[in-house]
């Protein structure tokens, strides 16, 4: 098994932990970013990012972690620096939003659930490529058919896309 392989199974490890109903009924609900919210990675205002947003619970932290984009979050759940206490990871169902910039309270879904397009012409809030999920495959499909890119899994997105800097490059 490759490194790469290895790493994007080590990755879905923790989002296996809403599998079986006693852990569902455990899970944090999703919570709604306040103006003053700070995304995790980038130290940014979530409210100066347009495009989906992302949260992370960590077991024994009650707050999420926010990201101002789910290309960071979907980044920061397989970099093996990053903690693998992963009890909850939440996206924008940008099926439901009807605000590309901002996606209104109320549409989150779990990312293991959501279908996702990736390399498509729309751009996250940095001007970089994004990971834009779905809760419903038929609206991912239009989308990918509208502004290009392809349909994927949460497991299945390549951890060189989410690594890579918007050029490209890793």
């Amino acid at each position: 098994m490759n490194r790469r392989s290895f790493l994007i199974g080590l990755a879905g490890l923790p989002l296996l932990a809403g599998c079986n109903d006693d852990a569902v009924a455990a899970l944090p609900k999703p919570q709604e970013p306040g103006t003053d919210t700070v995304a995790q990675i980038c130290g940014m205002l979530l409210s100066e990012h347009s495009g989906p947003k992302a949260q992370i619970f960590l077991r024994d932290i009650p707050d999420p972690y926010w990201f101002s984009s789910v290309r960071d979050a979907v980044a920061y759940s397989i970099l093996p620096e990053m903690p693998k206490t992963i009890v909850a990871f939440y996206v924008n169902d940008m099926a439901r939003a009807t605000n590309w910039d901002r996606p209104e309270p109320g549409t989150w879904i779990e990312a293991k659930r959501a279908t996702f397009v990736i390399g498509s012409r729309k751009k996250s809030g940095m001007d970089a490529d994004e990971t834009i999920p779905f809760g419903d495959e038929a609206a991912a499909r239009r989308f990918s058919q509208d502004n290009g890119g392809r349909i994927v899994r949460l497991a299945d997105i390549p951890a060189d896309y989410v690594l890579a800097s918007s050029t490209g490059e890793p």
